[in-house]
């Protein structure tokens, strides 16, 4: 076994937090009456128990996998804290809520599906053109201005920006962490909502190394090639995966600084600057799935 600097991350989850680090992800929520109730889970990633997945793009796309599963996870604990957390005293069943849960993911896969990658399709089909990087570029740009601005829209929604919020002091916290500071609110608020690593940076590159990828496979004339680009997903995600990656290394940072940039600039629509209550929430799941101590993990090397 071995030990070495770990690193963690995180994201908003409705009124709360998610963080994960290789041995727990953790999700820290405030419920109505103004507590902080937390859900910590055991879990490593499967490219931390078998070393033969810790390859460049496979554990990317694995991990795209699991960070979905535990995402939706943590909405399922943090939407049951809110239902079980009201003035009825009744104790609730979760069935309900969970399957809200799933229905809404689903929704949303099927509505993702449909307007980041059917509909750019179709449209680019109207314009006839016939070369396939040609083809591409402009599916990406729809793509791309589709998701810019659906991010863009989101961020008016009053609810969606209180996320916002949250998703700001998951920065913070995070790099109060990566400073080796105490995890107080004092040292987290100096701090940027800006992170490199973030799921909106990701998300941006997916979109971007899409265009290159499916720009190769040309441009797609039957239903069988449109869903060989979509199964190309997982692949693209480990793409970007490693792009972050390398991005977050010291010795690449500084040549990959100007490819990095737009993506911190598009978190200037997904962040906020978060309360201190807020604060408090991050650093209490950070607090947890750190809590490490009597757990051996030997982490694959790079």
């Amino acid at each position: 076994m071995s030990e070495k600097p770990i690193s963690v991350g995180g994201q908003a989850v409705i009124e709360g937090v998610m963080m994960r680090s290789p041995t727990y992800y953790a999700t820290a929520v405030r419920t109505p009456q103004g507590t902080i109730v937390i859900q910590k889970t055991r879990f490593e990633a499967l490219t931390h128990r078998f070393k033969f997945l810790n390859i460049p793009i496979l554990r990317g796309a694995i991990g795209l996998v699991e960070m979905m599963w535990i995402g939706i996870s943590s909405l399922s604990y943090s939407a049951s804290q809110a239902a079980d957390e009201d003035s009825d005293p009744k104790p609730k069943k979760n069935v309900g809520t969970n399957l809200t849960i799933f229905g809404s993911v689903v929704f949303a896969l099927g509505m993702g599906f449909l307007l980041f990658f059917l509909l750019p399709l179709w449209l680019t089909e109207l314009t006839g053109v016939q070369n396939g990087i040609g083809f591409n570029l402009i599916d990406g740009a729809i793509r791309l201005v589709f998701f810019l601005g659906y991010l863009f829209l989101i961020a008016q929604w009053k609810d969606m920006q209180r996320i916002f919020q949250y998703h700001g002091a998951e920065h913070k916290t995070i790099y109060v962490y990566e400073n080796k500071q105490d995890l107080t609110v004092a040292n987290a608020r100096p701090y940027t909502t800006l992170h490199p690593r973030c799921g909106t940076s990701f998300l941006l590159v997916v979109m971007l190394v899409s265009i290159l990828v499916f720009s190769v496979l040309g441009k797609p004339d039957t239903w069988g090639e449109r869903m060989f680009r979509f199964a190309m997903i997982p692949v693209i995600g480990g793409i970007s995966f490693e792009f972050i990656r390398l991005s977050a290394k010291e010795r690449f940072a500084r040549f990959l600084k100007p490819a990095v940039w737009p993506g911190l600039t598009l978190q200037k629509v997904t962040t906020r600057e978060p309360s201190d209550d807020m604060l408090e929430v991050a650093i209490a799941a950070l607090n947890a799935c750190l809590d490490y101590q009597n757990v051996r993990l030997e982490i694959p090397s790079s």
